[in-house]
This record gives structure tokens, sequence and C-alpha cells, in this order.
């Protein structure tokens, strides 16, 4: 998706994640997940393109869409629709 499609997103759920230390980013995300409905959408926010990186690939894993990135100066927001 565009930017500024992303931008417009109804988000079922933001979560923030800056500033936490591995594995926290990721298990964050996973219990954001857990509370928001198929075919919602999650937006997690982070500055650590490592976790970045790990949210992408268990997404991926756990059937989850990724829908794309929006980079803000020092952070960016990652868009996942839920899966089954």
């Amino acid at each position: 998706m565009r930017e500024n499609e992303l931008k417009n997103l109804k988000i079922d759920k933001s979560v923030d994640v800056r500033g936490e230390a591995y594995p926290g980013p990721q298990l964050t995300t996973e219990r954001s997940m857990t509370a928001i409905p198929k075919d919602g959408i999650l937006e997690v926010i982070l500055s650590n393109e490592i976790a970045e990186q790990d949210i992408l690939f268990w997404a991926d894993k756990a059937g989850h869409k990724y829908l794309g990135t929006v980079d803000y100066p020092g952070y960016c927001g990652i868009f996942v629709r839920k899966g089954s």
C-alpha cells in the first residue's frame, strides 16, 4: 500500500514498542494481535530496524499480512492485517 493509504487506514489497535529490548517488541506485538478481530489492522510503532525485521518475519509465519511501513523522523509504523 502507498504511504497515504496506510496513514488513512482504520486501525484496530496501535502498540508502541520503542525502547523495548529483544524479544519484547515481538512478544508485545503477538499479545496485541490477539486483541483484534480477524482482518483487523495492528499498527506497531518502533525505532529498531532489527525489531522491524523480527516482526515482519513473525507476521508472515503466523499467517498475517504485512501492509506496509510509514517512516517518521526517528521511528516507523508498520501495519499488519490479522489473518485467521
